[in-house]
């Protein structure tokens, strides 16, 4: 399943045949109606962006936790948070434009 704007499986691969991305570890923390969402926004978001993102959900409280999150949903990128809350594509594709540049 590559299809532009989809809910994203656990362990789904986001760009796969893109073997020269960059790939990075993503972990969707929360609840699964507000993951989902995230999830959906997220491949719309950056799916157009030189980069991979593997792909995975955690729905356990006490886990999200140990991780630092505080806030229903949270990406957490590469161990890092790194957006909290339903934010929109718009900002999605902002930080991952971001996080490109560096």
């Amino acid at each position: 399943m590559n299809e532009a704007c989809h809910i994203m499986a656990d362990g789904e691969i986001l760009n796969a045949q893109k073997t020269e991305y960059p790939l990075y570890e993503a972990v969707l923390y929360g609840d699964k109606v507000l993951t989902a969402k995230f999830s959906k926004r997220l491949s719309c978001a950056i799916k157009h962006l030189p980069l991979r993102v593997v792909f995975r959900y955690e729905y356990d409280t006490t886990k999200a936790l140990e991780a630092g999150v505080s806030k229903d949903p949270t990406l957490v990128l590469d161990g890092e948070i790194f957006l909290e809350g339903l934010v929109s594509a718009e900002e999605i594709t902002q930080a991952f434009e971001k996080l490109l540049q560096k």
